[in-house]
């Protein structure tokens, strides 16, 4: 495991204890259930807005689930982001993290959840 993963002794990653960032972990998976996608994301912007979304695969677009709702956020006017949830079957990209890191600086909490809400790790940007 690496460094910027934060679990419990033997018991597997902490789940957040915040509810904000409960609730941005619900949005998040509700994008995946909703839509079938193979990922959905929610950031939450330094104001508490919220932006959900799921990745886009078209013929000439395709973004990862965490840019779109970043770049909502940013269409939005967020000018920081305070956390942010990724339920996919996979880990957060790299390129993912470089984009929170864009907008919420190092440090920002990256929750990364499997499609059933089970939290596999809180990952900082």
């Amino acid at each position: 495991m690496s460094a910027d993963q934060h679990t419990s002794q033997d018991a597997g990653p902490v789940a957040p204890s915040d509810p904000e960032d409960t609730k941005i972990v619900t949005l998040a998976r509700s994008a995946l259930a909703r839509t079938g996608a193979p990922e959905g994301a929610c950031v939450r912007d330094t104001d508490g807005r919220t932006y959900a979304a799921t990745n886009v695969a078209l013929e000439h677009l395709t973004l990862s689930a965490v840019k779109v709702a970043v770049a909502m956020g940013v269409s939005s006017g967020a000018e920081g982001l305070e956390a942010v949830a990724l339920a996919s079957s996979g880990a957060p990209a790299d390129a993912d993290l470089a984009v929170v890191r864009d907008l919420g600086g190092p440090g920002t909490p990256v929750w990364s959840v499997d499609p059933r809400g089970t939290v596999r790790a809180r990952v900082e940007a």
